[in-house]
């Protein structure tokens, strides 16, 4: 059984976690504005589930194989700015909302959401402060599971917030030339939200 002490801990950890700017939510955010919240939803449950599943198998025992074995490090950082170099160029082409004269982009679906999580060395390491902070070992599977459960309480609502703000941005950035200009913009600061993670672990 966790105390209160840790459970409040772990809230606060999550929410920070959660809200503060990366990847994640730059995406939530330009999803929200180009898409609207409902199509943004099957992100928003990517990148939570992406996440939480990565805090349950370093949890059961992969923490341990990953931190003996850096090199794992290294490949997740260049597939990751391989896969975030994609997303942004995909983005920064969106040139307007809902005009027929240009091809119709799609949201970014949930398993895409799911993969960058999976190749995001900031997620792993973030996993793995979880669990050896907050888990305990003799609670086993379940206490494992209660731990994340209560991670996703916070998680979901801290990261829809960045969806529901890009939703309340639709009208502004459909006039003119803002759709494009703001794409352009949120490809850049998605691009360098990656920028730490090309700096050698220790």
């Amino acid at each position: 059984m966790m105390s209160l002490e840790n459970l409040t801990a772990l809230t606060g950890f999550a929410f920070v976690m959660s809200i503060s700017p990366g990847p994640g939510n730059f995406l939530l955010l330009t999803s929200g504005a180009n898409f609207g919240i409902l199509r943004t939803v099957p992100l928003i449950l990517g990148i939570s589930s992406g996440f939480l599943a990565m805090v349950f198998v370093v949890g059961i025992g992969l923490g341990e194989i990953i931190e003996r074995m850096p090199i794992i490090y290294d490949i997740l950082r260049y597939v990751c700015l391989a896969y975030i170099l994609w997303l942004a160029f995909k983005i920064s082409q969106i040139r307007s909302l809902g005009d027929p004269k240009q091809p119709t982009p799609s949201p970014i679906g949930y398993f895409q959401a799911a993969s960058l999580q999976l190749v995001n060395p900031k997620a792993w390491t973030v996993a793995l402060i979880v669990t050896v902070t907050y888990a305990t070992p003799s609670t086993g599977i379940p206490g494992l599971l209660a731990l994340i459960a209560i991670f996703a309480l916070i998680n979901i609502p801290a990261i829809s917030s960045w969806a529901i703000f890009g939703a309340f941005m639709r009208s502004f950035i459909a006039q003119g030339n803002r759709t494009r200009a703001f794409n352009i913009v949120m490809a850049v600061l998605l691009v360098a939200s990656i920028a730490p993670m090309l700096l050698p672990f220790n």
